[in-house]
């Protein structure tokens, strides 16, 4: 590529790419203002970045830290080219972020293993099928019967059980647990600590006890998903608990038996959906809200922090609070309880009046 340099790797994440202000330009379609010929090798924010490295100024509310900035190249909006102060060399695009996005697959590229096939470690069951270029991690254990497709990475110490299907491309970074039933679709993502296909929490109170129901269900995790470290996913108990390609799951996250989950959607760190919850295309779940079990979310709702869901939610509808709400609703709700306090003040305020003047009345 022109304008790009190959630079010894010094942040742990693979061979490093140096970029001249021209090159960005070109890969970004932005207009440079500055000089052309200067050349950054890594992705930084305003506060943090050198003159090594290129930034992005999204809006008005980062000016001051974009006049401090000692950023080698910035990417600014065209709202923001002229007259705001901080450094000269900059190009002008449409979407900083979107440009963003474009350069970090270059100067950051994602560190590969040295060498593809089984560490001498790693421990394989009978039957195992391996696609072309599977790279299977020191300490990962691989039961009987596993199918692994092409270009699949297992990291270190994960275990996959019995039966276990990936599709093509998948990612397991390390520690990952896959229990029997769990099926993979294509370039899934799991990281560190992920559990796909773990029993539900199901029990029956028979005779003075807590009877565990068998979980026989699957657990499918469409193309394109990823997952956050340490989140955990059931298998169902009859019926499958399914997540839809392309969608993403933040750290920290349950969901239940049963659930199904549609394409696209996001959710966010430490969500908990209960069993056999349904979650159509296109969902947003912010942080710590908690859905109930067997209630459905309709195509393309929001729901936000720390909600607590009790009851359906229509498509489209964005609810908030708890017990979870319309959030234009919650909104007004809560501004009433704000002003309680003075509400309350007020009616003590007359009831001490009314009794101060009960007591002057004179008596016949």
């Amino acid at each position: 590529m022109t304008g790009t340099q190959r630079q010894h790797d010094r942040g742990g994440e693979g061979e490093r790419v140096s970029l001249t202000a021209d090159a960005i330009a070109g890969i970004t379609g932005g207009t440079l203002h500055g000089d052309g010929t200067r050349c950054v090798h890594a992705v930084a924010s305003l506060e943090r970045a050198t003159a090594d490295d290129v930034s992005f100024l999204a809006g008005t509310r980062y000016a001051a830290q974009f006049a401090a900035s000692r950023a080698g190249v910035v990417l600014v909006p065209p709202d923001l080219e002229e007259g705001a102060p901080g450094p000269g060399c900059r190009i002008v695009v449409r979407d900083p972020y979107a440009a963003v996005l474009a350069l970090l697959p270059i100067l950051h590229p994602i560190r590969t293993e040295d060498g593809r096939g089984v560490h001498p470690t790693a421990i394989l069951g009978e039957r195992v099928t391996l696609g072309a270029d599977v790279t299977v991690g020191a300490y990962a254990t691989v039961g009987d019967d596993v199918v692994l497709g092409d270009g699949t990475r297992v990291g270190p110490h994960c275990t996959l059980e019995p039966g276990v299907r990936t599709g093509t491309g998948c990612r397991l970074v390390s520690h990952v647990t896959l229990y029997s039933g769990s099926v993979l679709g294509e370039r899934v993502i799991l990281h560190a600590g992920v559990r796909v296909g773990s029993d539900g929490f199901g029990y029956i109170f028979r005779d003075g006890a807590h009877r565990k129901v068998p979980h026989v269900g699957r657990c499918v995790i469409e193309d394109d998903v990823e997952i956050g470290a340490n989140s955990t996913i059931d298998r169902g108990s009859i019926d499958d608990t399914v997540i839809g390609a392309g969608t993403k799951i933040d750290n920290l996250v349950h969901i239940a038996h049963n659930v199904r989950i549609g394409r696209g959607c996001l959710i966010m760190a430490q969500v908990g959906i209960a069993g056999s919850a349904r979650i159509e295309d296109g969902c947003i779940i912010a942080g710590q809200a908690g859905l109930s079990g067997h209630n459905a979310i309709g195509r393309g709702a929001r729901i936000a922090a720390q909600a607590g869901v009790i009851s359906d939610i229509p498509a489209g509808e964005a609810w908030s609070g708890y017990p979870a709400r319309p959030h234009r609703e919650m909104l007004r709700a809560q501004a009433a309880l704000l002003k309680l306090p003075d509400l309350v003040r007020t009616v003590e305020q007359l009831v001490r009046e009314r009794a101060a003047s009960a007591r002057e009345e004179p008596r016949e």
